[in-house]
């Protein structure tokens, strides 16, 4: 496993070495997606100064949830590129060749590429988050923190796991199937706001089917310290982050029993 570890980080030493190699490109596109993300908060800030409140949460609030989002979320875009972009080596066979290495496929497509530019996606999350945590009116002992944590690690195993499934499927679509985007880039918008702000089937997708509310909405509650309009319980808020962990290794499963069928493209 040390082993593994080890050639795991070697991969990405060399995928940020090739990156460094164009600063320039690297430098324009980071600032590119922290403006993004500063745009987004933007918008969400303007809803909160016409209308005040949005279903008795207030905009720091909706700011923590944006942050432990953000934060999971860019995580995960940096480190799982290998498996975004698998549906294309897929078609043009160059997945044959991955299999031909002595390592583990799983290993091999997680080092595949680090994509340090959102790095400023990152740190316009953290800026949000640390922004929150001081505008709310919390005490920040230790097990809060530590929960805070736990949310962004659930969530972005959460998210690395429906990169994963997306991998997966293409094993038999062989085109990346656009509808995986919903539940990948449309659930991080999902996770901006509270779980309460959505339909009642809305709710239940996301609780039940792909779990976001487990490593976003009911660890939130807790660290706010409110009581759940969904009726929680307060336990259930605290260990609720380790769903995404679960969520990871189930998918992980589940991409081995998509390897052991694959058949070549031929290409």
């Amino acid at each position: 496993m040390l082993d593994g570890l080890r050639l795991y980080l070697r991969y990405l030493g060399a995928s940020y070495r090739g990156k460094m190699q164009y600063r320039a490109s690297f430098v324009m596109q980071s600032v590119g997606q922290l403006l993004t993300g500063v745009m987004e908060f933007v918008a969400i800030w303007a809803l909160f100064a016409r209308f005040g409140t949005l279903r008795d949460w207030t905009l720091p609030e909706v700011a923590l949830f944006y942050g432990l989002i953000t934060v999971a979320f860019a995580v995960t875009d940096a480190l799982a590129r290998g498996f975004d972009v698998f549906p294309g080596m897929v078609k043009q066979g160059d997945f044959d060749r991955i299999l031909l290495r002595p390592r583990s496929t799983t290993l091999q497509l997680a080092g595949l590429e680090l994509d340090v530019r959102r790095v400023g996606r990152l740190l316009q999350g953290l800026v949000v988050l640390l922004w929150a945590a001081h505008a709310l009116e919390v005490v920040w002992s230790p097990a809060r923190l530590a929960l805070a944590v736990a949310a962004i690690t659930g969530g972005a195993c959460l998210f690395y796991g429906l990169f994963v499934l997306q991998a997966t499927i293409a094993f038999w679509t062989i085109e990346s199937l656009e509808i995986i985007n919903t539940v990948t880039y449309g659930g991080k918008e999902t996770g901006m706001y509270p779980l309460t702000i959505y339909r009642r089937w809305f709710r239940r997708f996301f609780t039940f089917v792909v779990p976001l509310a487990c490593v976003n909405y009911f660890p939130t509650v807790a660290i706010l310290g409110r009581t759940d309009p969904l009726g929680s319980p307060v336990v259930f808020q605290w260990f609720a982050p380790s769903v995404g962990v679960l969520f990871l290794v189930v998918t992980f499963q589940i991409w081995k029993f998509g390897v052991r069928h694959y058949r070549s493209t031929g290409s």
